[in-house]
């Protein structure tokens, strides 16, 4: 089976390029997706999660993410530590969807992740795919599509890597441009993935 890594920053047009992936049939895995209901669902990450951190449940006592977030923003360390702790539980539960995806005689899945390289899922991977667009366009994209004020939107883009960090770490790079429409995004995405496919 094949593995498809996809990664880049929020805004940059992973959502346009996964669907081309889908056209293509090919069995998404979300990270986040995962990550999100992990939280809600897995109780030893939710007691690693306290070990470290202390008290984060809320009134249904699940993990409260912006109480968690509150502690590690700003927080090099703290980051680096919910990093180190949620990363392999991700890692596990990626495990065992791909090999699922295997049983079921699939020839290609994609691993959709933000954090695909530093998280180590890009080694799961034949090839990775960065997805990415300027910044100006970035924080535009993400006004929109989140209705966020402008000066938080920048605060999400300064904080993640930037482009020179994709071109570094990525196979192929699926570049964005303000002159794209979704459509045309779309259709180059598409060349791409049926050649990976293929090879």
């Amino acid at each position: 089976m094949k593995i498809i890594g996809i990664t880049g920053p929020t805004g940059a047009g992973k959502t346009t390029a996964l669907r081309a992936l889908a056209q293509l049939g090919v069995w998404i895995i979300d990270a986040d997706e995962v990550y999100h209901r992990l939280l809600e669902e897995s109780v030893p990450l939710q007691m690693a999660l306290t070990a470290r951190f202390g008290e984060l449940q809320d009134e249904r006592g699940k993990i409260d993410r912006k109480k968690l977030g509150n502690v590690v923003f700003g927080d090099p360390e703290a980051l680096a530590a919910l990093n180190a702790i949620t990363h392999r539980f991700i890692g596990e539960e990626i495990d065992r969807q791909l090999s699922a995806a295997r049983a079921e005689g699939r020839s290609a899945a994609a691993i959709d992740a933000i954090a695909l390289i530093e998280s180590g899922l890009g080694e799961r991977c034949d090839t990775v795919v960065g997805v990415i667009a300027p910044a100006e366009l970035r924080v535009r994209r993400i006004m929109d599509r989140e209705g966020i004020p402008e000066v938080y939107a920048r605060k999400r883009v300064a904080a993640q890597k930037g482009e020179d960090f994709f071109r570094a770490n990525c196979g192929y790079l699926l570049e964005n441009t303000e002159g794209d429409t979704p459509g045309a995004f779309g259709a180059r995405a598409l060349v791409l993935f049926t050649e990976l496919l293929s090879k």
